[in-house]
């Protein structure tokens, strides 16, 4: 049993308690943890709150084993049996209870283990020798076994794997079976999401919270599993990333009433689509659209309300130079939309008509605004914003123009920090997109996205994700709840999308094809069951 935060339910309990989801059930928000994050809150569960070491190691190693024989039902049938190689910590121990669990439900065992050095970890050791688990020697040949348990470091590891743990490394990673990880792979920092190896997991089983290198090193993790094992609730003052569930985005998924009208449903106005560019503004448009805007309202050049007339007759649309002047109706839709979506394909150059237009906008009534693409590359912390809640979508690069050289060069090592500060910077709501999504607000936890796969990486996902944010905005969703159900809607559509087309074909009409689905889903979360709180696919990377 490695570092481990106690939160009831593995959960982190931010200020407001009382979040609720429709049909008033509650929904706990669960944080993303560093190493030391997750040290801390396990001395405070042994000590502040009198949790014995021993029942969450136990309790780690049972519902290890849930998970494994749920995952894994071969292993009931197949006759092969399990491998567990541990190590001398309590990461180690966790594996002994695993161990023990298996054995005594007759299925076969044997365990490749260092001397443990810890209390828990010497008693379970000795408990299942006592029970009749079988302990290969150090240069005794492992069996082919159905599955193999990596429990050789926990959540604190950090470096290049050595010596007697390399060793027994390498001859798990070379045995040929699918490797469970407890914690998560020996040789992955479980903050920095640094990889040493060798060891690549098919499925991973972490305690109470995800942490940040699960998050950051997904292709190392394979199938992320979080389990309950009974932790105490962490402080009220703790300001932990929150990671998007589908719960969590369900309870916050702007709801539809009978009697809606389509201005109630929100009116999102997109501007971009300059000469040459028109994609982007049409495809944020038709993303604004089947994220639920009631009317969407397109400002862009000619040949792009022209394509836009021609493909989408539900939007309204309004012709512009998008030069130093706004055009009368320009200002009209201004005054019009609950919501805008600036950047799509607006074009950078000529660079001082842009950034006057730019100014110009913002200067007219206050609305919550996404500032994305172009729109990143034009806006500075000094441009006058009134009082409009802005939601800024950057990639790294864009991130590098938005928020300077520093923050950029900060969030290749740490995105939780450098969003956080680029937030405080800019005045304003950053989503950081990549591997994780972070997305930092001036008040409240950070929201962390995990859902997605290598079929974003493609033309036009931004664009989808700067039209979802917008109907949420138009809907008075705080800009921060707007953003992550945006990236999570994203993602988890990406995912629908891949099943059907693969990643490596998905594109972003395929990506709104699936968002139906998505809704259905959000309609009626149903929770996975004890001891389980969350799961993460492995990202299809074909």
């Amino acid at each position: 049993m490695s570092a481990r935060p106690p939160a009831v339910a593995g959960r982190f309990y931010p200020t407001d308690l009382t979040e609720r989801r429709g049909g008033g059930d509650s929904v706990i928000p669960i944080p993303v943890l560093s190493a030391s994050e997750a040290a801390a809150w396990d001395a405070a569960a042994r000590t502040q709150y009198r949790v014995p070491s021993r029942v969450l190691m136990e309790t780690a190693g049972r519902a290890a084993v849930q998970v494994l024989m749920a995952q894994m039902p071969a292993v009931r049938s197949d006759g092969r049996g399990v491998l567990v190689v541990a190590g001398a910590g309590n990461n180690g121990g966790d594996g002994w209870v695993m161990a023990r669990a298996l054995h005594a439900a007759g299925i076969p065992v044997w365990v490749a283990a260092l001397d443990p050095k810890t209390d828990d970890a010497i008693d379970n050791r000795a408990l299942a020798r006592l029970g009749g688990v079988r302990e290969l020697g150090r240069e005794e040949s492992w069996p082919q076994v159905g599955v193999a348990v990596d429990a050789l470091l926990g959540t604190g590891a950090a470096g290049p794997v050595k010596g007697e743990v390399l060793a027994l490394a390498e001859r798990l990673a070379a045995c040929g079976a699918p490797v469970i990880a407890v914690d998560g792979p020996t040789g992955l920092d479980l903050t920095s999401g640094e990889a040493h190896g060798p060891i690549r997991a098919s499925l991973t089983v972490t305690f109470g919270a995800p942490r940040r290198g699960h998050l950051l090193a997904r292709e190392w993790c394979g199938k992320i599993i979080v389990v309950d094992i009974g932790f105490p609730p962490p402080t009220s003052d703790a300001a932990w990333p929150i990671l998007v569930t589908d719960a969590w985005a369900a309870a916050r998924l702007p709801r539809l009433a009978p009697q809606m009208h389509k201005g109630d449903r929100g009116r999102v106005c997109v501007i971009g689509g300059a000469e040459g560019m028109s994609g982007a503004a049409l495809h944020a448009a038709r993303a604004a659209l089947a994220a639920g805007a009631g009317l969407v309202k397109l400002v862009a050049a000619r040949d792009t309300i022209a394509a836009a007339q021609a493909s989408l007759p539900d939007l309204l649309t309004v012709e512009s130079a998008l030069g130093e002047q706004l055009e009368a109706g320009v200002v009209e839709a201004l005054e019009w939309a609950d919501a805008l979506v600036l950047g799509p394909g607006l074009g950078r150059e000529p660079r001082d008509v842009r950034e006057q237009f730019l100014r110009h906008v913002l200067a007219q009534r206050a609305v919550p605004t996404v500032l994305d693409a172009d729109a990143l590359h034009l806006f500075r912390a000094d441009v006058p914003t009134g009082s409009r809640a802005i939601v800024c979508t950057p990639h790294l690069g864009e991130f590098r123009a938005l928020a300077g050289d520093a923050l950029a060069d900060e969030a290749a090592n740490d995105r939780w920090s450098a969003a956080a500060r680029a937030a405080t910077k800019l005045k304003c709501t950053v989503l950081l997109k990549g591997v994780p999504t972070v997305i930092a607000d001036l008040r409240g936890p950070e929201h962390v996205v995990a859902s997605g796969n290598p079929g974003l990486a493609t033309g036009g996902s931004g664009d989808l994700l700067a039209g979802f944010i917008g109907a949420f905005l138009a809907r008075s969703t705080p800009a921060a709840e707007a953003a992550a159900l945006g990236a999570h809607a994203l993602g988890r559509a990406a995912e629908l999308g891949a099943k059907q087309w693969t990643a490596r074909s998905l594109r972003p009409a395929d990506v709104l094809a699936a968002l139906p689905d998505v809704w259905r889903r959000w309609r009626d979360v149903k929770p996975f069951g004890p001891p389980v709180l969350e799961q993460l696919e492995a990202p299809e990377a074909a």
